[in-house]
């Protein structure tokens, strides 16, 4: 892909991670949240697959040795994932359309 045909301010919110098995995926960051002293990453896949659209991915932000660096990690606290999901939809209430995985069947 020519990153040339991407709007910059695009390209400033996608970030790269890599998954565990080690391959590079393309994440476009929504917001970061705080809850109860921790930060959360709320990122949606730059390439999602059809039955994953519109998903977002929710990682604990965790220091790393190196200032420059973060590290994220994934949650497995369900109370904790949907807190996090609540506080994100309340702050973008007005610019996206959430959909709840109940009433989309």
């Amino acid at each position: 892909m020519d990153e040339n045909n991407i709007p910059e301010e695009e390209l400033d919110n996608i970030i790269v991670l890599n998954d565990e098995n080690g391959e590079e995926v393309k994440f476009e960051f929504l917001d970061l949240v705080e809850l109860d002293g921790e930060e959360y990453v709320v990122l949606l896949p730059a390439e999602e697959s059809e039955e994953e659209e519109g998903e977002v991915v929710i990682l604990k932000v965790e220091d790393t040795e190196s200032e420059e660096e973060e590290s994220y990690v994934s949650v497995d606290d369900e109370e904790v994932l949907n807190k996090v999901f609540e506080m994100f939809k309340e702050k973008f209430k007005d610019e996206f359309n959430f959909v709840d995985d109940e009433t989309a069947e």
